[in-house]
C-alpha cells in the first residue's frame, strides 16, 4: 500500500480532529454543561458511536459531496481537506461553533474554481438550503418536544429523585443516538474527498465484512474521536450553559432535536421507505450539527418568551457560519497554487 496515500489522508485526519472539537459540544455539551455527566464519560460514549455511525451509516452524504467536486488527484484532496480544517481549527480556537460542513463545501468550490470544474448549482444549492432548514426544523422539532414533555412532567407524579435518574439515563441515551447521527452524517465532510482514492479493500470477519470505503470511514471516525478527547472543552462551555442556562430537561431536548435533524438527512433507509410510499424526503447531505443545536436552542428560548437568550453571542456564531465557507474556499485557492507552483504536486487533472 502506497505510504503517501497515508501522508496525504493526514489532513482529512487533522479535519476529523477538528470535527470532533468542534462538534462534540453540539451532541454532550449540554449534558456536561448541566453537569448531568461528566466529561469522561460523555465523551467515551460519543467516540464509540461517532465510530460505528461513520461506519454503519455515512455512505449516503459522501455521494452528495462527490457530486459538488470530483476531486480527482490525491494532491487536490489533501489541500481541500487541510484548507477545511485549518478553517475551522481557527474558529474552534477563538471559541466560535462552526460549521464543518460550510468549511468543507467552501473548499471543495475553491479547488472547482482553481481547477476549472464547474461546480454544479443545483447541488449547490440543495446544500446550501439545508444551512436554512436544518436550524429551523431543529427548532420546530425542539419546541414540540419542549411542550410535550412540559405537559408530561406536569401530570407526572413521579418524585423528584426517580425524576433527576430518568433525566440522566434519558440525556446518556440521546448522547448516544446524537453521536451516531454525527458520525452517519458528518462523516463524509472529513473523509468524502478521499473515497474514490482509498486503496483499501473489503475485509472479512466471517459472515461480517468491511468494504475499503467502511474502512476508510473508521480510520475518519478514530480521527474524530480523538478530537472530542483532546480539545472539545472550550466549545462545551459556549454550547453548554453560554448561548442561554438550560435545565437538564431542556439540554435533553436540545440533544434529541438536533440529533432527530442529523439522523433525517443521513438516513438512506429513511429515505428509501418515503421514496417506495411516495413520500417526499429531505436529501442526504452532510448538515451542521452546530446549526441543529443552535437551532434547537434558540426555538425553546423563543418557546419560553425569549428570556436568557444571548443574542449577542448568537450574533457572533452566525458571523462565524458566514465567514466559514468564504475562508475556506479563499485558503484552497491560494494553497492549491502554492502546492503546484512550488511543490511541483499535481493538484488536479
Amino acid at each position: 500500500m502506497d505510504i503517501s496515500y497515508f501522508i496525504f489522508l493526514s489532513s482529512g485526519l487533522f479535519l476529523g480532529w477538528s470535527l470532533g472539537a468542534n462538534d462534540a459540544a453540539n451532541v454532550f455539551g449540554t449534558a456536561v454543561g448541566t453537569k448531568m455527566l461528566r466529561f469522561k464519560t460523555a465523551a467515551t460514549i460519543a467516540s464509540i458511536c461517532i465510530i460505528l455511525g461513520a461506519v454503519f451509516g455515512g455512505a449516503g452524504t459522501s455521494r452528495t459531496l462527490v457530486e459538488l467536486g470530483s476531486v480527482n488527484e490525491l494532491a487536490g484532496a489533501f489541500m481541500v481537506a487541510l484548507s477545511a480544517a485549518l478553517a475551522v481549527y481557527w474558529m474552534v480556537n477563538s471559541g466560535t461553533p462552526v460549521s464543518t460542513t460550510q468549511a468543507i463545501v467552501g473548499s471543495i468550490v475553491g479547488w472547482n474554481c482553481y481547477s476549472n470544474h464547474a461546480t454544479d448549482s443545483t447541488i449547490l444549492a440543495k446544500i446550501v438550503s439545508t444551512w436554512i432548514i436544518c436550524p429551523i426544523l431543529s427548532g420546530i422539532l425542539a419546541v414540540c418536544l419542549y411542550f410535550l414533555i412540559k405537559q408530561l412532567i406536569k401530570h407526572s407524579k413521579t418524585h423528584i429523585i426517580r425524576q433527576d435518574l430518568y433525566t440522566r439515563i434519558g440525556l446518556i441515551a440521546a448522547c448516544a443516538f446524537g453521536a451516531y447521527a454525527l458520525g452517519a452524517n458528518n462523516i463524509a465532510n472529513v473523509m468524502g474527498v478521499f473515497v474514490d482514492a482509498a486503496p483499501f479493500h473489503e475485509v472479512s470477519f466471517g459472515k461480517f465484512s468491511l468494504s475499503g470505503t467502511q474502512i476508510l470511514f473508521f480510520i475518519g471516525g478514530l480521527a474524530i474521536s480523538s478530537g472530542v478527547f483532546t480539545y472539545s472543552q472550550k466549545i462545551i462551555k459556549t454550547i453548554g450553559n453560554d448561548v442561554m442556562f438550560m435545565s437538564p430537561v431542556i439540554a435533553w431536548i436540545v440533544v434529541i432535536a438536533q440529533s432527530l435533524v442529523l439522523f433525517l438527512f443521513a438516513s438512506q433507509g429513511l429515505q428509501s421507505f418515503l421514496h417506495s410510499h411516495g413520500l417526499p424526503s429531505l436529501p442526504l447531505v452532510p448538515v451542521s450539527s452546530s446549526q441543529a443545536v443552535i437551532g434547537a436552542v434558540i426555538g425553546i428560548g423563543i418557546a419560553k418568551g425569549g428570556r436568557g437568550i444571548r443574542w449577542s453571542l448568537l450574533g457572533k456564531v452566525a458571523l462565524g457560519w458566514i465567514t466559514t465557507p468564504v475562508i475556506s474556499a479563499l485558503f484552497c485557492f491560494i494553497f492549491l497554487f502554492v502546492l503546484e507552483n512550488v511543490f511541483n504536486l499535481v493538484v488536479y487533472h
